[in-house]
């Protein structure tokens, strides 16, 4: 390395930062891609979401939300929502540093606030536009009926 050289000594120090980075749990939700599967085993969720699987298992007691099935032989079989709840669990609580009790408050929040979500507005149609419909059906299925006996 050349002293005096500030070329040298940013990439030095560009290189001393990135563990630095690594290491402030960047690994959010954004970041890790699910693959399109039915069930996860523990295993595999513990690589994806780089956790432990002890602590996969501790939080399953402590959030109602995260219930992975049982297969036949007592293997926890994840769904991928399961996985989505492990990465928002794990973002709640090493990224925004809430305690176990705030981040399940936190997820029953977003629970009820999913839920009070208002419905999609169906268009209302008048009688009279309903009637009309149904005539249109009809002369439909005579049109159709008539062409298979035809």
């Amino acid at each position: 390395m050349i002293a005096g050289n500030p070329i040298m000594e940013t990439s030095a120090d560009s290189q001393m930062m990135s563990p630095r980075k690594k290491s402030a749990g960047k690994h959010t939700a954004d970041a890790v891609l699910i693959p399109d599967k039915l069930y996860f085993r523990i295993g595999e969720v513990a690589t994806l979401c780089h956790l432990p699987a002890y602590v996969l298992r501790f939080w399953e007691s402590e959030f109602p939300q995260l219930k992975p099935v049982k297969g036949s032989t007592g293997q926890r079989m994840y769904r991928k929502r399961d996985v989505e709840s492990v990465l928002r669990i794990k973002q709640l609580l090493y990224e925004q540093g809430f305690t176990i009790a705030g981040a399940r408050q936190q997820l029953r929040a977003e629970n009820k606030s999913d839920k009070s979500q208002a419905a999609i507005p169906f268009p209302s149609h008048s009688a009279s536009e309903i009637q009309h419909i149904r005539q249109g059906l009809r002369e439909i299925l005579t049109l159709l009926s008539t062409r298979r006996t035809g």
